[in-house]
């Protein structure tokens, strides 16, 4: 196969005087190509190849016709891209990339992704206008529209393989008129609407600061405030005397020099310092009508437990030491739990945000924006997901369609989807969901529809044309909801689409291996040839991934690393729609842009270690630094969708305002769908997230809990938050942390100021060290000081420090090359983290089930703070199993990570002085709570051994112990009715959240403290697995898997608590009936801890019994006879005190 091979350079159009002179056209940047083959083109590259090209000093070349002039500068909007870069982009949206260790990184282009055809000119395999040249059926060249490129004026289409063949072999001679290509054409494309391109950066900086120099680009107030007129000296200050780009800086006192040769003390225009600062963001803390009186009850329930302790430690019950010794032990640990719960609540508080005020500073024309183009940074949206079968591929379509449907600036979102079962199932059903989300973003954009979760929306309860004004909306809506409906079944339908194609293909191949072994073999006896049973893509390939019937190298743990850009990125200007397009609706005067959707499957090979959700995450901060770099990372499970489509714009307001560049993530509470009306075993957890969570707020922050978090890239790189020398400094040391504060700002470049890692004490960070801890890609390393610049929050008033200047964002970002996705592919391979720090300090921490605590907690461990973001509007929603065996695995999986995190070094005992002291309490009761699940079980088992003995924890109930028995219940239902109060939830809730409470701590909390104490001490790791007893049979009973009963060995213990207590108090009523000397009081105490037991235990009992009605009546006859007859059985083996005969002194009338 002949192949051709030439440098790519990330360029725009080259071209030089000779080129210009002699016409020849400039040359797309390439890498090393292979010629077409019947099953589609491949690219190959080499890893040296990557690396001699990564270092070059060759980064981008210009074509300036003028020289732009500050006054002569048309500034109508940004330059447009070259052509090339565009048909290059277009190139590698179309290409799947594969490769991996020790394998060649290849780009197979793509025909079509899909059975059916994709329309949007952003989709990969779009469907366009063939190449003319014979024998190649490739699409023509084509722009943002989809329009076709064609590069000579006789209109002959020509793809871009072909085109870079006229121009490298057939010296640049048209194919169809036999002229030569005119790269004037090209050229005068490239500047249209008197867009020129940029003049160049000065000569010797890195790539590295080139890009920063890009971003810190902006027009400032140069306009004179009387006249209007352009300011030569303001202009030429700011850039400091050179054409090209600069820094906005100010001397201080408006001079612009005292002298001195110190041109460090700068400070703001005076523009900014009078325009009236408006914030972003609002703290609005609790009534101290309701606060003041939590406090105190806490203060009081505190010492009412001291007091009640040392009572029960002072009066022991001689008749059962053993009781009593129980009893006290664990009520002392009751209350040490109690108050590492309650501790961390004394300072809740509420936030709000600002819509408005972000609109006005980031999308608003203003002296520096004068366009009014967004200048938010740009946000990478990751959803992970691994199973195909357990995890539907239409619940994460439909979470992948409120992403790209979701209220922020389309060329700013880019979502990555994470298959790390790398299946073709998953594939094909992204790609049905970006050539759905043709029709149904626009659609949500032209209705402001919500939630934009089309399975969400289209099964809505309420009217769904309540304030809906356009007059073309029901048309709308009801074309939309058919392609829908015809795009569920086509997703549903393609497991056994992909499994036909793949038998059909197999079947060819079959017969193709047969008839050659016939040709080689004459006349001799062909025997049955085996043909590896590949799973085939749409274009008639091999998908590179796992196959259905697993294959050497094509299996869950053994696949090459796959990308594929679904949906390229979209151009930098709106794209309206016209009336006259072929659409299902009318789009004018709507963007019908789509955001950057990429699908990763990272490769998997035998002998690694792939740390499974933590190391497919990792792979894909990767990934999006070399492709899109946002500076924010938004994570969400599959199950979990954007039900507020301003969501991001919210957490935005967080990150930036004042103050924001020291805030690691932006947590927002989970909210769940289906759940049933009783919400029988709190699945919502409305407890945690709106007592806990806010209560954390008011501390450091609340702690990751795994989905809906919008984190800052550099935190999750490890990174010290800004200042934190200053946060941190001792009160000797002022003077000289100013003093070498103000060294580093001179000898610092700014860029590298706010990157310091802890274990270094110096200002300035040492870039030579990052390869150590990020990995040897060049791309990934520059990537980082760019997203920590982007990041910043708006310098738009002098109290914000660590600012960035206004309008540095809106420059046009660079486009995707087929370089750039290569190196994507290096990074997601198994072997790219060996002898990093990734997985230990850099991204999601590995080694615990819990990888999402653990990760928040080493940020926290850092200094950084985070926020906790409720919406009035739910930002994201999810499912929650509320199958009860499901939700105990659920909370089991849950303990475990907090057991193994209370034996790792990632104990809050052992946290760092950044950690604030309230804030180390709450995350050393995140490792301790599951070991309460030992003193529960014990607790729990108390009142029926009361009941059995006849005795009690105490040796009367006197007045001293009813009297603290009271206190400490009325003012625990005091605070519970002000948390209520102050945190918004219902009693119902509460009290739901303290029956799951003992129903997972006598269950899934035990198998943790076990699972976890075994896998410490001797390495054992136990897994409990499920047998299903019975199933829901009610297809159309939305809650029918409330109801199935699945035994699984975590039920044992609370069954036998239920148990136990029943018959401890049949046999307490009978010991006391047939006894000489009824001791009531001890009957009563045992009696009403059972009940306290029993009450807790409802829900699990009702869950054993499956769907209300089905239980037959005999089942509680019998168990009624076995309770009575064991009480009388108990009583006959131990008769009370004074009776030597069964009964007693009890005679029937």
């Amino acid at each position: 196969m002949a192949s051709k091979s030439f440098k790519a350079s990330r360029s725009s159009i080259s071209s030089d005087a000779g080129d210009s002179a002699h016409h020849r056209p400039p040359l797309p940047p390439t890498v090393t190509f292979g010629r077409r083959t019947s099953s589609g083109r491949y690219v190959s590259y080499s890893r040296d190849d990557l690396d001699s090209e990564l270092g070059s000093g060759e980064f981008m070349n210009y074509t300036v016709h003028i020289p732009p002039t500050p006054d002569n500068q048309p500034m109508d909007g940004p330059m447009d891209p070259s052509i090339s870069q565009k048909v290059e982009e277009q190139y590698v949206s179309n290409s799947l990339f594969t490769g991996g260790f020790n394998s060649v990184t290849r780009a197979h282009l793509m025909d079509k992704v899909i059975e059916s055809e994709a329309s949007h000119p952003q989709m990969a395999g779009a469907k366009g206008s063939s190449c003319a040249i014979l024998g190649c059926d490739a699409k023509v060249m084509s722009d943002e529209r989809g329009a076709d490129i064609l590069p000579c004026e006789c209109d002959f289409k020509i793809c871009r393989d072909c085109y870079l063949d006229a121009v490298k072999t057939g010296g640049g001679i048209c194919p169809g008129c036999k002229e030569q290509y005119n790269a004037l054409d090209l050229d005068e494309m490239a500047v249209e609407n008197g867009r020129p391109l940029p003049l160049p950066p000065p000569a010797g900086l890195s790539k590295m600061e080139r890009r920063l120099s890009l971003m810190k680009s902006t027009k400032s107030v140069l306009m004179r405030s009387q006249t209007g007129d352009f300011d030569h000296n303001r202009w030429l200050f700011e850039t400091r005397g050179t054409y090209g780009y600069g820094n906005a800086i100010w001397p201080k006192d408006g001079g612009f020099g005292n002298g001195n040769g110190k041109d460090d003390e700068v400070s703001e225009p005076q523009e900014l310092v009078s325009k009236p600062w408006r914030p972003l963001t609002r703290k609005l803390k609790i009534p101290a009508a309701v606060l003041s009186p939590y406090r105190l009850l806490i203060f009081i329930r505190m010492v009412a437990l001291g007091l009640f302790l040392a009572w029960r430690v002072t009066n022991k019950n001689e008749d059962a030491i053993w009781l009593w010794g129980m009893s006290v032990v664990c009520e002392i640990w009751f209350a040490f739990s109690w108050l590492l719960d309650q501790l961390p609540k004394l300072c809740p508080v509420s936030r709000s945000t600002d819509l408005s005020v972000l609109k006005e500073k980031f999308e608003t024309p203003s002296p520096s924006n004068p366009t009014g183009k967004s200048d938010l940074p740009g946000i990478d949206v990751f959803v992970s997901t691994a199973d195909p079968e357990k995890e539907p591929p239409l619940v994460t379509a439909n979470t992948i369609l409120s992403i790209l449907a979701a209220d922020y600036p389309v060329e700013k979102l880019a979502c990555y989807v994470s298959d790390d079962g790398g299946a073709l199932l998953t594939f094909e059903a992204m790609a049905e969901a970006a050539s759905f989300a043709n029709i149904w973003v626009p659609f949500c954009r032209k209705h402001d529809i919500e939630p934009r979760n089309p399975e969400s929306y289209f099964n809505l309860k309420r009217d769904p044309y309540k304030n809906k004004v356009k007059p073309d909306f029901v048309k709308d809506r009801r074309r939309v909801k058919r392609e829908y409906d015809e795009f569920k079944v086509r997703t549903n339908g393609l497991p056994d689409s992909i499994r036909r194609r793949s038998d059909a293909y197999h079947a060819r191949e079959e017969i193709k291996a047969m008839k050659l072994q016939r040709q080689n073999r004459d006349e001799e006896p062909v025997e049955t040839v085996k043909v590896p049973k590949a799973t085939w893509m749409a274009d008639g390939t091999h998908w590179p991934g796992t196959w259905m019937t697993p294959g050497p190298e094509h299996s869950k743990g053994d696949h090459a690393g796959i990308i594929q850009v679904m949906l390229k990125p979209p151009s930098d200007e709106p794209l309206q729609g016209t009336t006259d397009d072929t659409r299902l609706i009318d789009l004018t005067d709507v963007d019908i842009r789509l955001p950057l959707l990429v699908y990763v499957s990272r490769e998997k090979r035998p002998g690694y270690d792939h740390n499974k959700k933590a190391g497919a995450m990792n792979a894909l901060v990767r990934a999006s630094a070399i492709m899109s770099n946002g500076p924010f990372i938004l994570n969400l499970d599959c199950d979990h969708y954007i039900y507020n489509s301003q969501a991001m714009r919210e957490g935005m307001c967080f990150m930036m305002d004042r103050g924001g560049d020291r805030l690691c993530y932006v947590q927002f509470p989970q909210r769940f769908e289906g759940i049933d009306p009783s919400d029988r075993y709190a699945n919502h957890n409305t407890v945690f997230f709106d007592v806990n969570m806010r209560a954390l707020d008011g501390l450091q922050g609340p702690v990751y809990v795994g989905t809906g978090c919008l984190f800052r890239r550099i935190a999750l790189y490890g990174f010290d938050p800004p200042r934190s020398k200053e946060h941190h400094s001792g009160c000797c040391s002022c003077c000289f942390t100013r003093r070498k504060g103000r060294v580093s700002v001179a000898t610092t470049p700014e860029e590298h100021r706010a990157l310091r890692m802890g274990d270094s004490d110096d200002e300035e960070m040492n870039l030579s060290l990052l390869p150590k801890r990020f990995g040897n890609s060049n791309f990934l390393i520059d990537s980082i000081p760019v997203a920590e610049f982007q990041g910043r929050p708006l310098a738009d008033h002098p109290a914000v420090k660590n600012g960035r200047p206004p309008g540095a964002l809106t420059i046009p970002r660079d486009l995707l090359d087929a370089s750039t996705v290569a190196e994507a592919i290096s990074v997601i391979s198994c072997w790219y983290e060996d002898k990093t720090e990734w997985g230990n300090r850099v991204g999601w921490i590995y080694g615990s089930v819990t990888e999402d605590v653990v990760t928040g907690y080493r940020m926290h461990n850092r200094g950084w703070k985070s926020v906790y973001c409720v919406t009035k509007r739910d930002a994201f929603r999810g499912t929650a199993p509320i199958n009860l065996t499901d939700r105990l695995h659920q909370v089991l999986r849950w303990a475990t990570g907090s057991v193994e995190i209370f034996f790792s070094r990632n104990n809050a005992l052992l946290a760092s002085p950044r950690m604030k002291l309230l804030q180390r309490v709450a995350y050393l009761n995140v490792g301790i709570y599951p070991f309460t699940s030992i003193f529960l079980i014990v607790y729990c088992f108390l009142p029926a051994l009361s009941l059995f003995s006849g005795q009690f924890i105490v040796q009367t109930l006197n007045v001293t112990f009813l009297t603290y028995l009271l206190i400490i219940t009325v003012t625990l239902c005091m605070l519970a009715v002000l948390e209520i109060k102050w945190s918004g939830i219902e009693l119902e809730e509460w009290w739901r959240n303290e029956q799951f409470w003992l129903i997972g701590g006598t269950s899934a909390h035990l198998a943790a403290v076990l699972q976890g104490l075994l896998k410490v001490v001797a390495g054992i790791e136990i897994s409990f697995t499920l047998t299903s007893k019975s199933g829901g049979d009610d297809v159309d009973d939305e809650f029918a898997d409330l109801y199935i009963v699945k035994w699984t060995s975590l039920m044992i213990p609370p069954i036998t608590i239920m148990m136990t207590n029943l018959i401890g108090i049949a046999v307490g009523f009978s010991r006391t009936i047939y006894s000489a000397l009824p001791q009531w009081s001890r009957l009563l105490g045992g009696v009403f801890f059972s009940f306290w037991v029993l009450a807790h235990l409802y829900p699990f009992a009702k869950g054993l019994m499956g769907r209300r009605g089905r239980t037959p009546t005999i089942v509680f006859v019998w168990s009624g006879l076995i309770a009575i007859t064991i009480s009388l059985l108990w009583v006959a083996i131990n008769p009370p005190s004074g009776s030597t005969e069964i009964g007693g002194s009890f005679q029937f009338p």
